[in-house]
């Protein structure tokens, strides 16, 4: 039974690396003067992401992606060759901020660090994760608000929105849960329950 059992595993773990399911994509960034001054963000290839402001926080927030958004992130690191090749542009810009890509899967690593990059594959993976953080610093804002600021829920949930209508909201359905609390607690403003409704109903309505 026990050989039965580690055969078992073996076989998964093969599997798992076959598909590419123990990839994992990381970004960081360090721009002192800016809010956050740090941020990383780690997503696997099946989706599930994490976000924190400390390299030392044991308990980052947590999302998770959908198929589509996977697929889009991982063809880019793809097209950008896993980050095997430098990215920086070398022009002499203003400093925006020391960023790296770093890629673990398939039994290889790579990684690239840069300040400003001409690569358009380059430039569309990181206003992708500029996009997951933004939107996890609206999730961070919105908790806030509903844990102890009634009255900013509003402010919150129109942030929530502008995002959304920017086409920059990401894993959406992370929000779920504390707009649902707006809507069914009457200590909010209407109107911040109004909005929260709508912007739950949207969010429900999008493809899965």
């Amino acid at each position: 039974m026990k050989t039965v059992i580690l055969l078992a595993l073996a076989l998964s773990s093969l599997a798992a690396a076959a598909s590419g399911t123990g990839a994992k994509l990381t970004y960081s960034k360090v721009f002192t003067g800016s809010t956050p001054p740090y941020f990383e963000i780690t997503i696997d290839k099946a989706g599930a992401g994490e976000y924190k402001e400390d390299p030392k926080d044991e308990d980052p927030l947590k999302f998770q992606l959908s198929d589509a958004e996977v697929s889009q992130v991982f063809d880019l690191a793809g097209k950008l060759d896993h980050f095997s090749r430098p990215v920086e542009s070398g022009l002499k810009v203003a400093n925006m901020g020391m960023k790296t890509f770093r890629y673990e899967g398939d039994g290889k690593t790579g990684e690239v660090k840069f300040n400003y990059s001409e690569d358009p594959d380059a430039r569309s993976l990181t206003d992708w994760f500029e996009r997951i953080a933004e939107t996890e610093r609206c999730l961070i804002e919105l908790e806030r608000s509903v844990r102890f600021d009634k009255l900013g829920a509003q402010q919150a949930i129109l942030r929530i929105e502008i995002l959304r209508d920017q086409k920059r909201l990401v894993a959406s359905t992370q929000f779920l849960p504390l707009l649902d609390r707006v809507v069914k607690n009457e200590s909010f403003l209407h109107i911040a329950r109004d909005r929260a409704a709508g912007l739950a109903e949207g969010i429900r309505a999008l493809p899965k």
